[in-house]
């Protein structure tokens, strides 16, 4: 099925002009095609219209720390939504639910991947079903803000480019403190902020 990402503004590699009025057209997991809205419209794609900025997904470099050193609590704990350090005796039930909370959340914040590698196997499970690509990094602590105070350039997982993932973010503005409006991860719409 195709899908066409309208956007205000199309950013698919951070080191090339950005497209006004840009589009993304993707086809499965696959982008089949990146320019004007004008020129890809009426292709038979259902078009998703988003009032903000397309940038290609971002790395969030704090993944090891967030998922397997901070705990993530459900809603029902009203205990906030911030990463908090892991109550004592958490089973390796709870750090699955607590993952697959943190990798939400980092959804939310227009993570496509993040750095790992991942010891506890309930972490793994949920970052392997996320579908989140991982990196090695150094598992330093940090926020789940993939941006976290740098240029969008270093944050950005791989460019976005016709043939490769379709893993991008929509952010309402661009640069740091910026709302997710949206994330995609190949091709399928994981955030949509409400």
């Amino acid at each position: 099925m195709l899908t066409l990402h309208r956007a205000r503004l199309v950013l698919a590699d951070p080191a090339a002009p950005p497209v006004t009025d840009g589009a993304v057209l993707v086809d499965g997991a696959v982008v089949a095609a990146i320019g004007p809205f004008a020129e890809l419209a009426g292709r038979g794609a259902r078009v998703r219209a988003w009032d903000g900025v397309l940038v290609p997904g971002l790395v969030n470099r704090h993944g090891r720390w967030l998922l397997e050193s901070a705990y993530h609590p459900d809603p029902r704990e009203e205990s906030g939504d911030r990463p908090l350090p892991p109550p004592a005796e958490l089973t390796e039930e709870r750090w699955g639910g607590s993952a697959r909370r943190g990798l939400q959340r980092m959804l939310g914040h227009g993570a496509t991947a993040l750095t790992g590698p991942f010891d506890r196997p309930s972490v793994r499970t949920a970052v392997a079903r996320s579908g989140l690509h991982v990196l090695p990094g150094d598992g330093a602590s940090g926020s789940l803000d993939p941006l976290d105070g740098q240029a969008l350039p270093a944050a950005v997982h791989r460019p976005l480019a016709v043939g490769g993932a379709a893993d991008f973010a929509v952010f309402d503005e661009p640069g740091p403190g910026a709302g997710c409006l949206a994330t995609v991860l190949g091709g399928r719409l994981l955030h949509r902020r409400r």
